[in-house]
């Protein structure tokens, strides 16, 4: 593999992976390696076919923040592609092929995402990655993927620059930020009323991200903007920022970022007595944002998300109860989207199983199958890829807190 000096004196320093095959497992800060060797895998069973006899180890990578302030977003989405690679653990056997699931901790960090990235490419028996969960680290942990040619399908990494690069192995079953930012200010302009807004963010690649879109819907629309201001994430005290917006007097404010840095923002602007709307995207979608910002403080905060709302038919109430009683999770942010990016997934390497006379596939074939991906019937979402790697089907939804609740408003049109 490329860099094998690299990945050897990286791998020494690191601690030991936990593969999940049908079993939860917690998750350390660092990025972790799989059967505890640098570059070397362990030499592969032989594939018998037709289920009996051994059986030949194929991995899938879920990778995300499992820890941290971002760790909803990873964590969740690791829970719903668990509980889907389950559910095939045993089709798969029949083809002669033991399934085995990766977890791994991005720390939603672009640097990180690259030493996983590494770690992963130089582990043979890994055939694709879901994930990665955020977009600054799917960005750079793509780069990564694409000299090897291994696959990666995300639930929820919604910058349009990620498939804007064109590399062949990025893909993702969510919105991008420039369909979820362009719908939310049609919405806060058409359903809320809104005339003049305050647009602020986190200067990283998501928050940004759909700030810009957010910007430039409003000014097509003729919404006046008072301000555009960037923040550091992480901060306690955003109140120099504040007293500025108050002073410009908007109807909504809208904060480009995630809960943990919404709540604050959110709490301290009620304080200093802003009454209008806040607005954001799925990074807000985290009962966090309600603990930190107070119940009452969270009324009128409207946020957009890529999912949708997952109990809303009689058959998706009955897979949050199948989900949680096997599991013992709750349904979170990311679970559905994890299930189903996972089930692409799965569906990509048995045709390249397929395809390949019923042997082990090479990481391209199975690259060639997921992105050929169509009209696949997701639990949650439909999917087909277009040459970028982005979902047809992917829509934008709009919730908001109420009482200290999550409510589900409808899809974003």
């Amino acid at each position: 593999m490329k860099k094998q000096k690299t990945l050897s004196i990286l791998a020494a320093t690191v601690a030991l992976g936990t593969v999940l095959a049908g079993c939860g497992g917690g998750q350390s800060s660092a990025p972790q390696q799989n059967n505890g060797g640098g570059s070397a895998a362990p030499a592969p069973q032989q594939n018998s076919g037709g289920g009996g006899g051994a059986t030949e180890k194929l991995v899938i990578a879920v990778v995300g923040p499992m820890s941290g302030q971002y760790s909803d977003y990873g964590s969740t989405a690791k829970a719903g592609a668990e509980y889907a690679l389950k559910e095939k653990q045993e089709a798969f056997k029949q083809l002669g092929f033991d399934i085995q699931l990766l977890a791994q901790d991005d720390q939603a960090d672009p640097k990180q995402g690259v030493a996983v990235a590494q770690m992963l490419i130089s582990n043979a028996d890994v055939v694709g990655v879901v994930g990665h969960a955020t977009t600054g680290a799917s960005i750079t942990a793509a780069a990564q993927y694409d000299q090897e040619k291994l696959v990666m399908v995300s639930p929820s990494a919604t910058g349009s620059d990620l498939t804007e690069q064109g590399k062949k192995i990025v893909h993702r079953i969510c919105a991008r930020d420039d369909q979820q930012g362009s719908k939310a200010a049609v919405y806060a302009k058409n359903q809320l009323g809104i005339k003049t807004a305050f647009i602020m963010h986190d200067k990283a690649a998501y928050g940004q991200g759909l700030a810009d879109e957010v910007k430039k819907q409003f000014e097509k629309d003729g919404v006046q903007i008072l301000g555009y201001e960037g923040v550091t994430a992480g901060e306690k005290d955003y109140s120099a920022i504040i007293n500025q917006i108050l002073a410009t007097k908007p109807e909504m404010i809208y904060f480009g970022g995630y809960y943990s840095d919404a709540g604050i923002i959110v709490k301290q602007a009620r304080e200093k007595g802003f009454k209008g709307v806040f607005m954001g995207g799925d990074g807000y979608d985290s009962a966090d944002l309600v603990k930190i910002a107070g119940a009452d403080n969270a009324n009128n905060v409207v946020f957009t998300s890529t999912v949708g709302d997952v109990g809303a038919t009689e058959e998706g109430k009955k897979w949050i109860t199948d989900f949680e009683s096997s599991t013992g999770n709750k349904v979170g942010i990311f679970t559905s989207f994890g299930y189903d990016s996972m089930g692409v997934m799965l569906n990509g390497l048995e045709e390249a199983i397929k395809a390949n006379g019923g042997k082990k596939p090479s990481r391209e074939q199975v690259l060639d199958a997921v992105h050929k991906t169509k009209d696949f019937k997701g639990k949650f979402v439909n999917v087909t890829f277009n040459d970028k790697g982005d979902n047809e089907f992917a829509s934008v939804y709009v919730y908001k807190y109420e009482n200290g609740q999550k409510v589900y408003i409808g899809e974003a049109k």
